[in-house]
Parts: C-alpha cells; sequence; structure tokens
C-alpha cells in the first residue's frame, strides 16, 4: 500500500548514537527526534523518545559520528555550474599553458557531434605559463568548423574562436555592446575576447540579454540538456553537504529548469533565487516583491552589479591599480543608475543582493540601501553585499548599522589571494576580513560561487581560519582569521540569515526541517586545518530523508 501524504507528515524518525551539533544556543545533544519533515526535540535520547510519544518508525544510529545542520550555499549559480562540469576542464589545476588549454579542448571535442559547440570553463590568464588570455587565433588551432569558447573561471567572459566572431558578426566594425567589452587587436580586428554584456552576442536573437547588468553566462542548451546539467551539479552539492543553496543570477534559463525539475519530483536542494536586475523591469510589470514560492523554490530577491571582479582586474578602484596605474576596471552602472535600481526594487518589498568587491563599490550600495531605508522604511529587509572583498572599517561599521549582510567566499581568496595582491598591493591583505566582520558584529555568510570555485563547505572554512592561499601566502593579520566553529556558523545559520530562512534551515531547532549532514570526524575539534579542508561528509539528509551517502 503507497504511503499516504498524512502518513508522510506523521512519520517519525529518531537521532542516536552520536554528537548532534544544533548551532543553537542550546549547543550540542545526543539525539534528534523528527516528526515528518520537521524536528521536534533535540537533547537526550530518552527526551527525543518521549517527544514522539514512544513511536518510532526509524532510526538512524550514527555509529560515534557527529550530524550537524546541512550547509547553506547562500551564493552560487548551480545550473551554471552544472553546464560548466559537462564542458572542458581548463581550469590551472589542469592546464598550464595555452598548448594545454588547446590540447584538453581537442580531447573533449572527441566525445561531441562534430557540429556541437565545444566549450572548456576555469582558465585564468595570468595562471597561464604566456601570462595572457588566448586568442582566437589559438582557439583556431583546436577548430576552425565549430563554434570554441573558453570561459574565464570568473564567468564574466572569455575567449572564441574565428568561427564564433563570424557566425556572430563579430567585426572590426563591431561597438562594443553597452555593459560589455570586445577585446581587440592594436589594428582594431577583434581578438576573440568577449566579457560581460558582450557575451549577450553569443546567445543569439532569443537567448538571455543582460546588458549592462552583469556578466552573461546562460547560453542556452535544449530543456532536457539544461535539466541534465542541473541534476550533475545537485548531486555534487548534496555530495558537498549543502542542502540550500541561493542561485545569484537567474534568468528565464534558471527559472524554466528548476521548474521543470521540480515538477518532475527532481529537486531536492532547498532553492532560493535572486532575478537579474535586466528582470527588474518584468518583475515589477508583473505585480512581484518580497518572496513568492514555497519551501522548495522560491523567488527571494533582485541580483545586481556594481564592480567587477578582483581576478580579471575589472573591481573598480578611481585611483587605478598598483599594476597598473591606467586600468580603474569598471562599474556596471554609474551611482545614480544604479541607486535607483536598488530604490525600486525596495519599495516593491525585494532584497537586493549586489556583487561589490572594492571599497568605492562597497560604499556605493551602502550609499543606495541607506536612501532607499530612508525612502521607503522596511523591518529587517537584510539587503546583500555580494563577496564584498574589501570593506574597509567604517563600510564594516555601516553595514551593521543598515543591516547589511555580507556574502563572502573564502575559497577566493585561497584560489585568486595571491593575483590580487599582485593586482591591488598591499590591500589585497584585506580580501575576505571574516574576522573583522565577526569583531564588528556585521552578519555574514560563506558561500562557493560555484562554478567559480566548488562547492566544499570544509575547504571555505579552513580557508578562512587559515587565510592561505594555495601558493602559501598568509593574507594580512591574524584579526582578519576566523576562528572554525564561527566559520561553520557562517556556512549554515549565517547562509540561513542570508537568505531569510533561518526558522527553517541553518540550525536543527524545533521546528526547523530535518536537513543534515553526517560526519565522520568532528570538525570542532580539529587543529589541522589542511586536513578540514579535505573532510567530507558520510550522509547528506533532507527532510529527514537520505538523499546521498558516500556508500551508495
Amino acid at each position: 500500500m503507497a504511503t499516504t501524504p498524512a502518513a508522510q507528515q506523521d512519520r517519525t524518525l529518531l537521532v542516536t548514537g552520536g554528537t548532534v551539533h544544533t548551532l543553537t544556543p542550546a549547543g550540542r545533544a545526543e539525539a534528534l527526534a523528527v516528526r515528518g519533515e520537521r524536528i521536534v526535540h533535540a537533547g537526550t535520547a530518552e527526551e527525543c523518545g518521549a517527544a514522539l510519544d514512544g513511536r518510532v518508525d526509524e532510526r538512524l544510529d550514527l555509529g560515534g559520528r557527529q550530524l550537524m545542520p546541512g550547509f547553506v550555499d547562500a551564493h552560487c549559480h548551480p545550473v551554471m555550474y552544472g553546464q560548466n562540469l559537462a564542458w572542458a576542464d581548463v581550469r590551472p589545476e589542469t592546464v598550464a599553458d595555452i598548448d594545454a588549454l588547446v590540447a584538453a579542448l581537442r580531447r573533449h571535442a572527441e566525445g561531441l557531434r562534430q557540429e556541437a559547440p565545444l566549450r572548456g570553463f576555469g582558465y585564468e590568464h595570468r595562471r597561464l605559463a604566456e601570462g595572457r588570455h588566448p586568442t582566437c587565433q589559438d582557439l583556431d588551432r583546436v577548430a576552425t568548423d565549430r563554434e570554441v569558447y573558453v570561459m574565464n573561471a570568473s564567468g564574466h567572459g572569455g575567449v572564441v574562436n574565428t568561427y564564433t566572431l563570424h557566425k556572430y558578426g563579430i567585426t572590426a566594425g563591431t561597438p562594443d555592446p553597452v555593459g560589455g567589452r570586445i577585446g581587440r587587436t592594436a589594428s582594431g580586428e577583434p581578438n576573440g575576447e568577449l566579457w560581460d554584456g558582450a557575451c549577450d552576442l553569443l546567445t543569439g536573437p532569443d537567448g538571455v540579454k543582460i546588458t549592462n547588468h552583469g556578466p552573461n553566462f546562460h547560453l542556452d542548451d535544449p530543456a532536457d540538456i539544461m535539466r541534465g546539467h542541473l541534476l550533475r551539479a545537485q548531486q555534487t552539492f548534496l555530495a558537498a553537504g549543502v542542502t540550500t543553496i541561493g542561485d545569484a543570477q537567474a534568468s528565464r534559463r534558471e527559472l524554466s529548469t528548476y521548474l521543470r525539475a521540480r515538477d518532475a519530483g527532481d529537486l531536492r536542494m532547498r532553492t532560493s533565487v535572486y532575478l537579474t536586475s535586466a528582470l527588474l523591469d518584468t518583475a515589477l510589470d508583473l505585480g512581484l516583491g518580497s518572496e513568492l514560492g514555497d519551501d522548495q523554490l522560491r523567488i527571494q530577491g533582485v541580483k545586481l552589479y556594481a564592480d567587477g571582479t578582483l581576478g580579471g582586474w575589472t573591481a573598480y578602484f578611481p585611483e587605478g591599480y598598483a599594476a597598473d596605474c591606467c586600468n580603474h576596471g569598471q562599474l556596471y552602472h554609474d551611482p545614480a543608475e544604479y541607486a535607483d535600481l536598488v530604490l525600486r526594487a525596495h519599495r516593491a518589498g525585494f532584497q537586493t543582493a549586489t556583487h561589490a568587491q572594492s571599497p568605492y563599490a562597497i560604499g556605493m550600495v551602502l550609499d543606495a540601501v541607506e536612501k532607499a531605508l530612508a525612502d521607503t522604511p522596511r523591518t529587517d529587509p537584510r539587503h546583500r553585499v555580494e563577496h564584498c572583498g574589501l570593506p574597509t572599517d567604517d563600510e564594516i561599521t555601516r553595514m551593521r548599522e543598515l543591516g547589511v549582510h555580507a556574502v563572502l567566499q573564502p575559497q577566493h581568496h585561497l584560489r585568486t589571494g595571491d593575483g590580487t595582491l599582485t593586482a591591488i598591493g598591499e590591500m589585497g591583505h584585506r580580501y575576505n576580513p571574516a574576522g573583522l566582520l565577526q569583531s564588528a558584529g556585521t552578519e555574514f555568510a560563506f558561500s562557493s560561487d560555484a562554478p567559480v570555485a566548488p562547492p566544499r563547505p570544509f575547504e571555505a572554512v579552513a580557508a578562512a581560519a587559515s587565510r592561505e592561499t594555495v601558493l602559501g601566502t598568509r593574507l594580512g593579520t591574524p584579526e582578519m582569521r576566523l576562528a572554525v566553529a564561527d566559520g561553520i556558523r557562517a556556512h549554515t545559520l549565517g547562509g540561513a540569515r542570508a537568505l531569510h530562512r533561518e526558522n527553517e534551515v541553518g540550525s536543527l531547532r524545533p521546528g526547523a526541517f530535518a536537513d543534515f549532514v553526517v560526519t565522520d570526524a568532528d570538525p570542532y575539534r580539529t587543529d589541522d586545518l589542511a586536513r578540514l579542508a579535505t573532510a567530507g561528509v558520510d550522509e547528506t539528509w533532507i527532510g529527514a530523508r537520505q538523499v546521498w551517502s558516500a556508500t551508495a
């Protein structure tokens, strides 16, 4: 006989035999009681049994292991990540120079249909032996009869071959699109580079257009292929113990993919979506505002951009870069235009999440939020600064006063901290100063920004605690480091608060969803940060159902 919905809601689970880290003021417990999808009690085994009125339908014996809340990845791009996982891997870990990049693309092409576009993800030009971007001529060595595109690790653009330039009509006479840049040779011919809004040219006449609202990484595939991309990414998140995510730039491509997966019963992660601000007018015309959706899938807010990336040297510094005083980076909007976008979204009830790296860009966000709050007071809107790489002490204080949350990615300074020091000099030592945010009482969360970094929460926690780069450079001063316990909180309850979901996820409190992970070692009791960085999970559960197991 099939289990009825009423029976599922009344089904009970008792977890015993290990340590339960609740991330509540109660601290640790020895057992957890669950009815339906939600937690009833955390305490002793006797208390939890009594909380279930003595009826236990399922038992989970931890066997001395640890149980903690599922991780929350408040800023990532799952559909893009899954798509990139299907592309050629040209990250620095796999290609050392342009010849190796070309070889990797050729190998990947062997598994594709002859007419299929050939794409790769993850190159970082400053970590290639040549110290430069590939060119269209480099990619012509891969193919001259099909599209070839390699996306930069930042996701903000990349390089195409000559065939692709010709297919989309990109010539010396093509002006830079609004919000984008076409790379050019000294003679003005396209060199293959396309950045930000210039990638609108690659999506075709009916594709997603972002203009000056951020990078366009929304390359489409058939619906069944897009669903496969999402499910591939979801499996990676679940294997890392991530149970709730925030998609930090959604277009119709992402929304339709999530809806298809949800309707098919395939969407496991709890998903909060931030619409690209390119869709703000559409959202307002539809009367959207605040949250729309359910516990599984909801529209949470609007994603905006202030400046560019540190890795790409497009974050905005009015004084110029230490390594190139003539390069100032970019702003996607002038301050007045940006402030108007924030105000309109705020008035409608949306939470805003703005990409901002430099002190100037972060200040621009805080100015806009302050004006919006003065215009239309709202209770606890929790506007967000995404990345928030280089906040000044004064900006950290302002964030606390305005109730703004910072959403950091410690894996960024782990992988690109040395390049940031080269780009901007000593200021780079402040990159991701989580310890300073903690000391100031400013709320913050950790996330991966996948595919820019893989979803590995323990690696992020270890990176924030050590502040060492992959090359062994120690960034900043000790007070910028963050204790492991505080890092775990930032990747669970901190992420939940950034998503307005702390009553549902991020801790094991009564009434919250039974979303948790099981680990072998106690992450709170390790002094070996290198070991912590490589730690994984044994099991991942969502709504009291196991959705991933290392032994499955």
